[in-house]
């Protein structure tokens, strides 16, 4: 249960659902409706529950592919959500608005879904997971706790326009700033495991 609610936090956190639907926000046409907002908000959603499943069924696979040692993806995605959360933090944010002149809809794989979502973070996160799984039952608490935080990010991203109404820019701040805390921190933790058992085996 411990293991489960450890990743469903650590999704929750970097997938940042409230300040990603910001983002989200600026990103889509200013006079989009609630419908239109509720069909980029499926669309989105569900890109990002296929991208998991392609990546907790052949991440490794393609680490084997390349010879790459899963010890360090964990030093490289820990530094990746180090530098995001460094970016939430600082409230510093790449993806700008674009106008209203593209379709909305169109813009809920990319660049919504991926990479805004689902980056190079939970790309990482997915894999360092499965990596440690023992039992199919790990697996199923790891898909469980991703697919919640799908329900939820759906959820608040069809809510988007009453949510910023609701917490304004300054809370939305406040807890994206919190999010980037629990992302540095496990980014740190990440690093630090990748590192020790590096060494164990070159040194």
């Amino acid at each position: 249960m411990s293991t489960f609610l450890q990743e469903a936090i650590t999704f929750f956190a970097i997938m940042d659902p409230i300040g990603i639907s910001a983002v989200a926000l600026s990103i889509l046409s200013t006079n989009i409706t609630k419908s239109e907002i509720n069909k980029v908000a499926s669309k989105t959603t569900i890109t990002i529950v296929i991208a998991f499943f392609v990546v907790i069924i052949a991440g490794e696979f393609v680490l084997k592919v390349f010879g790459l040692d899963i010890n360090s993806l964990k030093v490289m995605g820990g530094l990746v959500l180090l530098l995001m959360a460094l970016s939430m933090i600082s409230g510093n944010t790449k993806f700008k608005a674009d106008g209203d002149d593209k379709q909305n809809e169109e813009l809920a794989v990319i660049p919504i879904a991926i990479p805004i979502v689902f980056g190079t973070g939970l790309f990482s996160t997915i894999i360092i997971f499965k990596h440690e799984a023992k039992t199919f039952l790990d697996l199923f608490s790891i898909s469980l706790a991703y697919c919640l935080n799908a329900v939820i990010f759906y959820l608040i991203f069809k809510n988007s326009i009453h949510i910023k109404k609701l917490l304004g820019v300054t809370g939305q701040n406040i807890i994206t700033k919190l999010m980037g805390l629990i992302v540095g921190a496990l980014a740190i933790q990440f690093v630090v495991s990748g590192i020790i058992s590096l060494a164990k085996v070159y040194i």
